[in-house]
């Protein structure tokens, strides 16, 4: 989990250690099915900041519904080089699932 600050950055050290992400590598950043998809790119615009931090353009962060402050769950998936963001509503949305898949649809 990590906060997003008021500048959209994403600052885990962990995932970009395990991504071997360093500062200046260009990025592409895209929204699908409610999650921040952010993959290393040589074509891309984006960049990691020279303090090492993944930032969400505010676009992004506006289709999502994230502001400052938000708590996020970030996967960093190795093997195809990208960092996945879930934002609160899309975690609800999953933990909902979950749940009504183990309950039937009752909740206690």
């Amino acid at each position: 989990m990590a906060t997003l600050d008021s500048r959209g950055r994403i600052a885990d050290r962990c995932a970009m250690k395990e991504l071997q992400w360093t500062p200046g590598l260009r990025l592409s950043i895209r929204e699908r099915r409610g999650l921040i998809v952010v993959s290393a790119d040589k074509q891309g615009v984006f960049k990691v900041t020279k303090e090492g931090h993944v930032r969400l353009p505010a676009v992004v962060r506006q289709w999502c519904g994230l502001a400052a402050g938000d708590r996020v769950l970030i996967v960093a998936e190795p093997a195809s080089n990208r960092l996945v963001v879930h934002p609160p509503a899309k975690l609800d949305e999953m933990i909902g699932q979950a749940h009504d898949a183990v309950f039937g649809g009752e909740h206690e």
